[in-house]
């Protein structure tokens, strides 16, 4: 015999191996899914499509529905696949109201609707003798009012009519017919069946129209030739019948065959193409997943072509090759307009072909390329036309100034934001060995302040001021011919490397408007503030003079030339072009602007003796003083109040 400790192992063994069994039965009834259950498994589909039920119905009256799992009812489309009870419960169908029950089913009610309910859980939900709705129908023989009996042949038919939906949905033409047969013979099924037929009858015409654009489809033939293509016939069928499933899925067919279309066209970088192609699958299916999706992708991959063809322009016109940098951008505008970015390029573009990579109002200094120094300052003036000369009522006009003409100035040049002074003559005399016609030719003329004329002084020379003194090296450079000024500028250019000359009195003339049509380039009458080295009414010289024809009410403390910008910039940035000392230009004296040039260029005869000098001086009447006035001097002349400053060409 077992001891009793081998009893009571034994007993203690078999006590927990029950309790484990136990625990595995509960948590199998209660929680099937903990071993992947699923205790709603339906049984097989019947052949007419009816689906079955996703629970079996209770014993107590429940509403239809109640049978359909809300999770499948949320499910995504296409919903023409889902089971029918799906459908039946998503569809417009609702229980109508029905009548009060009257005491309980009695018993052979109830075992009615047991079988009932099995067979709609089954699937078998119409036209056998144990379908759903058959045994519906006799339970209600027994007890009319019943509840249960009543909700269950509604559910039956709103399955039955669910079931016939979806297979004229997917073409099922001859199942859909066999179930609308045998929905005619449930009560209350009247304009559900007129509806499907008529939607049965639509099928029988589309669906050769179908077959005829899946072959079209097959053979490639998506939207062109245009008269026999399967986007025209899938159009046809939903004009016919909106909601056919199989014609919709066409369209996103074509739709996507027409977006490979747009991939490949940009493959080949051909974004025109691309964007043609997007609008046509615009035109089919607005707004699809699968159009967001390709033109992100084409956006995509236009912004990086873009950028590479930007950055390829940048290097170009960084390098100096316009023509490539001009046709590389367009290309990137062409490929997107609004690319950031583009409008700067295009700036630096046009400032580089017209401003030599420099920008209207940038100031800057060339250095001398063979030994130490620098060139004058220079502020680049930008491109435009103006009117040059006199206008027709402008008081103090003369026929030098006329007749009025637009020139326009079309190339970009820079110029010497101030008159040259006389340290940086000084530089080019001592660097060059030039000797100034004041030296070779003798003397200058000087202003006397006893009588408070200019007289000639033979000793007088560049190196003077206005009265005959040794000049600061910050004032303005006087007693300089023509020659003197011309060599200079001829000197600058051997020692940048650069071309830099005199201006030409259209280019003096637009510079000194600086875009103003006025008198002058401040207004039209005496400034309200010290915008240049005028001849002022209060202005006194040092023994106490004063002018006779001077500017009423204007003071700007200097009798002589001032220091460069000792007064204000004109608009285009430019100091003293109106006033401190006159200015040589490179044209030839001429006494009128009968075919005069119109391109901004100087006007020469070869061998002319006579030279233009153009803005005010520190000795100017107001008259002389204008924008448009204009004199005539021998190249040889050295005057107290005339010097010079230079262009630069871009």
């Amino acid at each position: 015999m077992p001891s009793s400790t081998n009893v009571a192992r034994q007993r203690a063994l078999g006590g927990a191996l029950g309790v484990l069994v136990l625990a595995f039965a509960l948590v199998y009834h209660f929680f099937p899914r903990v071993f992947h259950v699923n205790p709603g498994d339906m049984a097989p589909r019947r052949s007419m499509a009816l689906g079955v039920a996703t629970q079996a119905r209770g014993a107590s009256a429940s509403s239809a529905s109640s049978l359909v799992d809300p999770g499948e009812i949320d499910a995504g489309p296409p919903l023409t696949l889902a089971p029918a009870a799906v459908i039946a419960a998503r569809s417009a169908h609702r229980n109508p109201d029905l009548p009060q029950q009257k005491g309980k089913d009695p018993p052979e009610v109830v075992a009615l609707l047991v079988r009932a309910d099995k067979a709609l859980h089954a699937g078998q939900v119409a036209g056998a003798e144990n379908s759903a709705a058959v045994l519906y129908q006799q339970a209600l023989k027994l007890k009319p009012d019943s509840r249960r009996a009543l909700e269950g042949l509604y559910e039956s038919r709103a399955r039955l009519v669910a079931a016939i939906g979806q297979d004229i949905a997917v073409g099922d033409a001859d199942s859909a017919r066999e179930l609308i047969a045998t929905l005619r013979a449930l009560p209350g099924a009247a304009d559900d069946v007129k509806s499907l037929q008529a939607s049965l009858d639509t099928l029988v015409k589309v669906r050769p129209m179908l077959a005829r654009a899946a072959t079209l489809l097959d053979q490639g033939k998506v939207d062109q030739p245009e008269d026999d293509n399967a986007l025209a016939v899938y159009r046809q069928v939903l004009v016919l019948d909106p909601q056919n499933a199989v014609a919709r899925q066409g369209l996103l067919q074509v739709q996507r065959a027409v977006l490979d279309r747009a991939l490949a066209a940009v493959a080949q970088n051909d974004f025109a193409g691309a964007d043609k192609a997007l609008a046509e699958a615009q035109a089919i299916q607005p707004n699809s997943l699968a159009l967001r999706d390709v033109s992100s992708r084409v956006k995509g991959m236009r912004d990086q072509r873009a950028g590479g063809l930007l950055a390829q322009a940048r290097s170009a016109l960084d390098a100096g090759n316009l023509s490539l940098a001009e046709k590389l951008a367009g290309q990137a505008r062409d490929t997107r307009p609004d690319l950031p970015g583009l409008d700067d390029f295009h700036e630096r573009l046009m400032n580089a072909r017209l401003y030599a990579s420099y920008h209207p109002g940038q100031v800057f200094t060339d250095s001398f390329v063979d030994l130490p120094g620098k060139a004058p300052a220079m502020v680049v003036i930008p491109t435009g036309s103006f009117q040059m000369g006199a206008a027709n009522d402008e008081a103090d006009r003369n026929d030098t100034e006329i007749p009025r003409h637009e020139v326009t100035l079309a190339k970009g040049m820079a110029m010497a934001r101030t008159e040259i002074t006389v340290g940086q003559f000084r530089d080019f005399v001592r660097a060059s060995g030039y000797r100034p016609d004041s030296v070779t030719m003798g003397g200058s003329s000087v202003y006397d302040e006893r009588s408070g004329v200019l007289r000639d002084d033979p000793r007088a020379t560049w190196e003077d001021d206005y009265a005959g003194h040794p000049a600061d090296d910050d004032l303005p450079v006087v007693n300089v011919s023509w020659n003197d000024a011309k060599a200079y500028a001829d000197w600058l250019s051997k020692r940048t490397g650069k071309v830099y000359r005199l201006p030409s009195e259209a280019e003096f003339e637009y510079a000194l408007r600086a875009g103003t049509t006025t008198r002058y380039w401040w207004g039209d009458g005496t400034p309200d503030k010290r915008v240049e080295n005028l001849t002022g009414a209060l202005d006194r010289s040092r023994n106490g003079r004063r002018w006779s024809n001077a500017f009423r009410g204007y003071r700007d403390a200097y009798w002589g030339p001032a220091p460069v910008m000792s007064f204000m910039a004109n608009p285009f940035g430019l100091y003293d072009i109106n006033g401190n000392v006159s200015e040589w230009v490179a044209d030839c004296w001429h006494d009128s602007y009968l075919r005069a040039p119109r391109d901004g260029s100087a006007w020469i005869n070869p061998g002319c003796s006579a030279r233009v000098v153009r803005g005010g001086s520190w000795g100017s009447a107001p008259e002389q003083d204008r924008s448009a006035y204009r004199q005539g001097v021998e190249a040889t002349v050295r005057s107290v109040r005339v010097g010079f400053r230079v262009v630069r060409e871009l």
